[in-house]
C-alpha cells in the first residue's frame, strides 16, 4: 500500500500526538501526588470564585422570576429591574436564614443551658455523697475505684507540656476562620458582580467561543453550557422544593409522636436539606441534641423517626421531585449522588446530580442523532426511475 505525501504527513501527526499523550499519562501517574498538590493549590486559590459563581447560580433563581414576573415594565430600565430583584431576592434569603435562627438558636442556648446546669447538679450532689452512698449508684462500685487525684495530676501535667499546643491551635483556628470570612466576602463581590453584569458576560462569553474555537465546536459548547445552565437552574429550585417538603414532613410527624421543638426541628432540618441526602442528618443532630433535654426517650425515638423519614424521602420522594425538575431518572439521580458524595463529599453530592443530567441530556440527544444517522445510512437507496421508450 502506497502513502501519499498527505497521508504521510497526517499519519506522522497521529503518531506524534498519541506518543505526547502517553508520555504525559506516564509522567502524571508517576508523579501522581505532585499533580494532586498542584490541583488541591490551583482549586484553593480559586476557591473564593467558585463559591462566589455557585451563589451567583443560587441568587439568580428568584432574581429571574422577578424580572419575568413581577417588574415587567418595559419603561423601568434594566439596571433598576436587577437592583430591585436583587434586594427583593436577598430580603427573602435573608429572611428565611434569620427566621430559622430565631427559632434554633434560644432553644439551643436553653438546652445548652439545661445541661450544664445538670452536670453541676449532679457533680455537687456526688461531692456531698458518702461513699456507701455512691456505691449504691449504678456504675458507683467503679466510681470509687476510680484514683480522681492522679487524674487530675495527669490533667495539670498534660496542660503543662501542651499549653504551647493549645495556643498554637488556638491562634491557627481563629486565623483559619477570619481567613474564611475574608474569602466568603471576596465570593459576595465576585457573586454581585457576576449578577449585575450577566448580560455582557453572556455576550463576552459567547464571542469568545465563537472566535476562537472551530465553529461547530464552538456552537456544540455553547449549546452545552445552556443546557447546564438550565438544569442549574431546575436543580436549585426542586431542592428548595425537596427541603420544604422534607422539613413539613418531619414537622408533622414530630407533632404526631408528640416530640418537643416540633416547629424549630422541622424548620431546622428543611434549611439543613438543602445539601442533599446528608443535610437532614446535620439537623436531626443539632434537633436531638436539644430534644434530649426534655426527654431521652423521645430523641432516641426521634432520631428512629427521621432515618426512617430520610429512607423514604432519599429513595421515593427526592428522586421524583428532582427527577422531574432536571429530566433524570431516578436510578441516576442516587448514582450520581453516591459518586459524587464519594468523590467530594458535601459539595460532590450538591453538584452531581445537574452535571450527571447535564451529561444525560446531551449523551442522549447525541445517541439519537447518531441513531438517526445510521438509520439514514442502512435505508436501501431508491431504484431508479426506468425510462419508458416511446414508439415514434
Amino acid at each position: 500500500m502506497e502513502f501519499t505525501p498527505e497521508t504521510r504527513k497526517k499519519l506522522t501527526k497521529w503518531i506524534i500526538g498519541v506518543v505526547t499523550a502517553c508520555i504525559i499519562i506516564f509522567l502524571g501517574v508517576q508523579n501522581i501526588h505532585v499533580l494532586m498538590n498542584a490541583v488541591s493549590y490551583c482549586f484553593d486559590l480559586i476557591s473564593p470564585l467558585l463559591v462566589g459563581l455557585v451563589l451567583a447560580f443560587m441568587l439568580n433563581v428568584p432574581m429571574r422570576y422577578f424580572e419575568l414576573k413581577v417588574f415587567t415594565s418595559k419603561k423601568m430600565p434594566y439596571n433598576l429591574r436587577l437592583l430591585l430583584s436583587c434586594l427583593l431576592s436577598l430580603l427573602i434569603i435573608i429572611g428565611i436564614l434569620a427566621g430559622v435562627v430565631w427559632l434554633v438558636i434560644p432553644e439551643l442556648v436553653d438546652a445548652l443551658t439545661v445541661i450544664v446546669e445538670t452536670v453541676i447538679e449532679s457533680i455537687n450532689r456526688l461531692s456531698d455523697m458518702s461513699q456507701a452512698e455512691v456505691a449504691e449508684l449504678p456504675f458507683g462500685k467503679y466510681l470509687l475505684e476510680i484514683d480522681w487525684n492522679g487524674l487530675l495530676e495527669k490533667l495539670q501535667t498534660w496542660l503543662q507540656n501542651e499549653g504551647g499546643n493549645i495556643v498554637n491551635t488556638a491562634f491557627g483556628t481563629i486565623g483559619s476562620v477570619v481567613g474564611g470570612v475574608f474569602d466568603f466576602f471576596i465570593s459576595l463581590v465576585f457573586c454581585f458582580y457576576i449578577v449585575f453584569s450577566k448580560k455582557k458576560l453572556k455576550e463576552q462569553a459567547t464571542r469568545l467561543t465563537r472566535a476562537w474555537l472551530p465553529a461547530g465546536f464552538g456552537e456544540s459548547f455553547i449549546y452545552a453550557t445552556s443546557v447546564a445552565n438550565l438544569n442549574f437552574r431546575n436543580f436549585i429550585t426542586g431542592q428548595s422544593l425537596e427541603a420544604v417538603i422534607l422539613g413539613c414532613l418531619c414537622m408533622i410527624g414530630m407533632l404526631i409522636l408528640d416530640i418537643p421543638y416540633a416547629p424549630m426541628v422541622g424548620a431546622l432540618v428543611g434549611v439543613t436539606a438543602l445539601i442533599p441526602v446528608v443535610g437532614a442528618f446535620i439537623g436531626a443532630g443539632v434537633g436531638a441534641f436539644m430534644i434530649v433535654t426534655e426527654s431521652p426517650v423521645k430523641a432516641v425515638v426521634f432520631v428512629v423517626f427521621l432515618v426512617i423519614l430520610q429512607q423514604l424521602e432519599g429513595n421515593l420522594i427526592y428522586p421524583k421531585v428532582m427527577g422531574s425538575r432536571v429530566n433524570l431518572p431516578g436510578l441516576w439521580i442516587l448514582a450520581a449522588v453516591t459518586i459524587g458524595g464519594g468523590l467530594a463529599g458535601p459539595i460532590g453530592m450538591l453538584l452531581s446530580v445537574p452535571v450527571a443530567s447535564t451529561i444525560y441530556v446531551l449523551l442522549k440527544e447525541a445517541t439519537a442523532k447518531r441513531e438517526a444517522e445510521l438509520a439514514a445510512k442502512a435505508a436501501p437507496e431508491p431504484e431508479p426511475e426506468k425510462e419508458e421508450k416511446t414508439e415514434e
